[in-house]
C-alpha cells in the first residue's frame, strides 16, 4: 500500500460508492434477463484466475447445456458486437475471448462493450445459449446477473487491500456484499493433503478476514499446470522426432505478458534445468522488437531449443502477422486449470441456480 497516496484513493472511493448507490436507488437503470446469466469478476486489478475459472464453468454446464460467454474484449482494436470464430485474432476480440473460444467445444464467445446488447443479440437468435457467462462484469452495473461469483487472490484478499492508486483494488470493498459465492483463488498446493481439520480451520478464518454474511457461500481453488502443449508445426514435429515432451534438460526460454507471471516462471524452472525468462506488461501486444527479443540466439549452439508461453499470450499470437516467425522454433503453451475443493457443492450450487432459472427445464 502506497500511504501517500490514500487522500486520492479515498475521493476514487467517495465517487464509486456514489456510482454504486445510483444503481441500488434505481436511479440509474439495470437489465435483467429471463435465461441464467452467471457473472465472473473481481476487485482488484487482474491476477485472481477470472479466464480458468470461467474455462472451468462452461466445462461443467457445457455437460447439460449449450453456454455463451460474454466479454467486453478488453485489448482489442474494434468496437460494437463481435462473434468470437476461428479466423478471429486477438486484436479483432480481445486475447481472452479468443482462449476462451479455442478452449472450448462448441463454445459461443461474444464480445461488446454493451453485454446488454451482447445478451439480446444472442437471444434473438434461431438457437439461443440456454446460460451465459459474463467474463469480468462484477463493476457492470448496467447488467444484473442472476448469480454472482467473486474471485480474491488467497496472497491479497480484497479485505486486506485498497483502492487504486494506494492499493490494487479497482472497486470499493462494500461491492462484495453483491457477491453470492466467493471463491479464494490460487491457495497453496499444500491445502491439497490438508487435513479436514486444517482446511476448516483455514476456510473460517478466511471467512471472517473476508467479513461475509451468511447468504454468502465460500469456495477455495488453487491453479494446477496440466502437460505442455505444441503450438506450432515445430514443436509437432519436436514431439514427434522425440517421441515425447522436451525433457528436463532441454534449454528453455519462457516469456509472458500476464498480471503476475512469477508462478508461470517458477512453473517452467521446476519442468527444466536450463530456463531463461521474458516479462511484458499484462496484455502486451507484441511487436517485431519483441519477437527479436524472444528469438534471439534461438539457433545458435548451446542457446535455448524451445519456447514456452502462457495460454493467454498463444491467443495474442494466434492469426497474427507475426505468428509466423516462430516457425523455426518449437513454440510450447503452458495450460492451467482450476482445483475447486468441495467441487461436488460448489458445482451443484451453480446447477442450483442455472436449473431454477432455465427456461429450457
Amino acid at each position: 500500500m502506497n500511504r501517500i497516496l490514500l487522500p486520492v484513493a479515498f475521493l476514487y472511493q467517495g465517487a464509486l460508492a456514489f456510482r454504486h448507490k445510483l444503481y441500488d436507488w434505481h436511479i440509474l437503470p439495470s437489465k435483467r434477463y429471463d435465461p441464467p446469466v452467471i457473472c465472473v469478476g473481481n476487485l482488484a486489478l487482474g491476477g485472481t484466475g477470472k479466464t480458468p475459472h470461467t474455462e472451468y464453468l462452461v466445462r461443467m454446464l457445457s455437460e447439460q447445456y449449450s453456454v455463451c460467454v460474454v466479454s467486453r474484449g478488453y485489448g482489442r482494436r474494434t468496437k460494437g458486437f463481435q462473434l468470437v470464430t476461428g479466423t478471429c485474432s486477438a486484436d479483432t476480440v480481445g486475447d481472452e475471448p479468443l482462449q476462451l473460444f479455442n478452449k472450448g467445444k462448441d463454445l459461443q464467445v461474444a464480445v461488446d462493450e454493451n453485454r446488454c446488447e451482447a445478451i439480446e443479440l444472442m437471444m434473438s437468435q434461431a438457437r439461443p445459449p440456454q446460460v451465459y457467462v459474463l467474463d469480468d462484469a462484477f463493476q457492470y452495473r448496467r447488467l444484473r446477473a442472476g448469480l454472482n461469483l467473486l474471485l480474491t487472490a488467497y496472497g491479497k484478499l480484497y479485505s486486506e487491500d485498497y483502492l487504486v492508486p494506494a492499493g490494487t483494488l479497482r472497486d470499493v470493498r462494500s461491492a462484495s456484499r453483491r457477491a453470492d459465492i466467493v471463491v479464494v483463488s490460487q491457495c497453496p498446493e499444500s491445502l491439497r493433503t490438508a487435513t479436514p481439520e486444517a482446511y476448516s480451520t483455514l476456510k473460517n478464518s478466511l471467512r471472517e478476514r473476508l467479513r461475509l454474511n451468511d447468504r454468502q457461500q465460500l469456495f477455495l481453488s488453487s491453479m494446477q499446470y496440466e502437460p505442455l502443449r505444441p503450438v506450432n508445426h515445430a514443436a509437432r514435429d519436436y514431439c514427434h522426432e522425440t517421441g515425447s515432451l522436451p525433457s528436463p534438460d532441454t534449454p528453455c526460454r519462457g516469456f509472458a505478458g500476464i498480471a503476475h507471471p512469477e508462478p508461470f516462471f517458477e512453473h517452467l524452472g521446476g519442468l527444466f534445468s536450463q530456463v531463461e525468462t521474458l516479462r511484458f506488461p499484462d496484455h502486451h501486444r507484441y511487436k517485431d522488437k519483441d519477437l527479436q527479443r524472444i528469438l534471439s540466439g534461438t539457433e545458435s549452439a548451446g542457446a535455448p531449443r524451445i519456447l514456452v508461453t502462457t495460454e493467454k499470450d498463444v491467443a495474442r499470437l494466434t492469426n497474427s502477422t507475426y505468428f509466423c516467425q516462430f516457425d523455426a522454433v518449437p513454440l510450447f503453451a503452458a495450460p492451467i486449470s482450476v482445483c475447486v475443493y468441495e467441487e461436488e457443492s460448489f458445482n451443484e450450487a451453480i446447477l442450483t441456480y442455472v436449473r431454477k432459472n432455465s427456461l429450457h427445464g
